[in-house]
């Protein structure tokens, strides 16, 4: 699994900016998981940086979300949202 460090260091600050956008339980789109995958360093590298939230979208696709220790790092001086 990718380590969390490296992972936001591979991160755009832009990156950072859309996932706070979206917030500590916000629907990941394939751009963000994308951009996690490639700063951990290749296509799926971060999976299980993100994780299914359980839902379902109109057309049956998943929603992803950050795992919960990755959001904690990210949003640790923001305000929680739940």
């Amino acid at each position: 699994m990718a380590d969390i460090d490296a992972v936001l260091a591979g991160l755009t600050t832009e990156e950072i900016e859309e996932i706070q956008a979206v917030g500590p339980k916000g629907h990941l789109d394939r751009h963000l998981r994308e951009a996690l995958d490639r700063a951990a360093g290749g296509p799926d590298a971060a999976r299980g940086l993100y994780v299914l939230d359980g839902t379902v979208n109109d057309n049956g696709g998943q929603f992803y979300i950050l795992r919960d220790d990755l959001s904690g790092r990210i949003f640790q001086s923001q305000p929680t949202r739940s």
